[in-house]
C-alpha cells in the first residue's frame, strides 16, 4: 500500500508540508509507504475545459499533471495539503483536483475506493472553507474520507511569525488522522 502526498505551497519549506509530513509518519509508522509531491517544482496549467479527457481518457495538456495523475492512480491513498489564500486553496493544487476529476470521471471514476483527506493550514481563519474545497473533490470522486480528533486544519504564521511547530492541537489532529488513516486503509486494502 502507499499514500501520496500532495503538497500545495508555493514555498521550499512550508508550514503545510510541515504538517504533510506529521500526518505520513504517522502512516509510515503503520508500515504504509508515503511519497511526497511538492507543487512548487512543478509546472501544472489550469484546466482548459476542452473536454478532450473526455475522449482520450487522459488529459491532453503537455505539463507535469500526467506525471502526478499516474502516481495518484497507483496509490491507495492520497492526502492534500495547502495554504490557505483568500479561504481558498492554491491555484496549483486547484488545477490538479479540477483536472483529476474530469479525467478520473471520463475515466470510469478511476480514483473511486481509495482513501485520503485534506490538511488546510493559516495563519488565521479560512481553512474550513479551503477544507470544503478540497472534501468535494474527495467526495466527487468516491473516496473515503476518515475523521480525526479534529478537522484538518491549522495555525501557522506567514514567513515564521508563528512555528507550526508550537501548534499541539494541530500536530495532535494530524497525527491522530494518520493513524486513523492507516487503520481504515488496512480494513479496505488487506
Amino acid at each position: 500500500m502507499k499514500v501520496l502526498g500532495i503538497a500545495g505551497s508555493p514555498r521550499e519549506k512550508s508550514n503545510s508540508l510541515y504538517y504533510l509530513n506529521c500526518a505520513l509518519e504517522e502512516i509510515e509508522k503503520a508500515g504504509i509507504a508515503t511519497e511526497v509531491i511538492a507543487l512548487r517544482d512543478k509546472k501544472i496549467e489550469p484546466c482548459s475545459a476542452c473536454y478532450d479527457c473526455r475522449e482520450a481518457r487522459l488529459c491532453t495538456i503537455n505539463d507535469d499533471f500526467g506525471e502526478i495523475f499516474d502516481k495518484m492512480l497507483k496509490a491507495e491513498g492520497i492526502v492534500l495539503s495547502t495554504p490557505v489564500y483568500v479561504s481558498s486553496i492554491t491555484v496549483p493544487l486547484m488545477s490538479v483536483l479540477q483536472r483529476s476529476a474530469f479525467v478520473a470521471h471520463w475515466g470510469g471514476k478511476m480514483l473511486m475506493g481509495k482513501v485520503g483527506a485534506p490538511i488546510t493550514v493559516a495563519q488565521r481563519a479560512g481553512q474550513n472553507m479551503a477544507l470544503s474545497q478540497m472534501l468535494m473533490w474527495y467526495f466527487f470522486n468516491g473516496m473515503t474520507v476518515p475523521g480525526s480528533i479534529y478537522w484538518n486544519v491549522c495555525i501557522a504564521g506567514t514567513r515564521g511569525a508563528r512555528d507550526p511547530e508550537k501548534d499541539e492541537i494541530g500536530i495532535q489532529t494530524l497525527k491522530a488522522f494518520g493513524k486513523n488513516m492507516s487503520a481504515v486503509m488496512k480494513k479496505i486494502f488487506v
